[in-house]
C-alpha cells in the first residue's frame, strides 16, 4: 500500500526526496534500460543508492519476464534515470511469467 510522505515519517516533519523512501520498496529504471526492484536502505549526496533484496526484471518479446536475484546492491547515482515507490500489493498481482514485452532500451536525457 502506498503511503504519503507524512505517513512514512510517522506524521511529523515532512520528508522530501529519497529520504521519504528509505525502508520502502522502490522501482528503478537505469540509463541503460535495466529495471531493478528492492528496498531502499540508504543513499548519499550524489544519489548513490544502497538497495537490499534487489532483483532485476528482464523483459523479452518472446518469453515471460525473467527475475534475477541480485541481493544487496550498490547503484551509482549517475546510472539512475527514474526512482519510484513500488506498490507491492499491485505488483504481486502481475503474472510475470506470461507477460511479454520489449526491453526498455537506453534512456536519453
Amino acid at each position: 500500500m502506498k503511503r504519503t510522505a507524512s505517513e512514512r515519517d510517522g506524521g511529523g516533519r515532512r520528508e522530501t526526496g529519497l529520504s521519504a523512501y528509505v525502508g520502502s520498496a522502490i522501482s528503478i529504471i537505469t540509463n541503460d534500460g535495466r529495471h531493478i526492484l528492492g528496498t531502499l536502505k540508504g543513499f548519499d549526496q550524489v544519489q548513490n543508492l544502497v538497495i537490499e533484496g534487489s532483483r532485476e526484471r528482464v523483459y523479452s518479446p518472446d518469453e515471460g519476464v525473467e527475475t534475477l536475484e541480485l541481493g544487496l546492491y550498490l547503484m551509482r547515482g549517475d546510472c539512475i534515470a527514474v526512482v519510484g515507490e513500488l506498490d507491492e500489493e499491485a505488483d504481486a498481482e502481475i503474472d510475470l511469467p506470461s507477460l511479454k514485452a520489449h526491453p526498455i532500451g537506453d534512456v536519453l536525457h
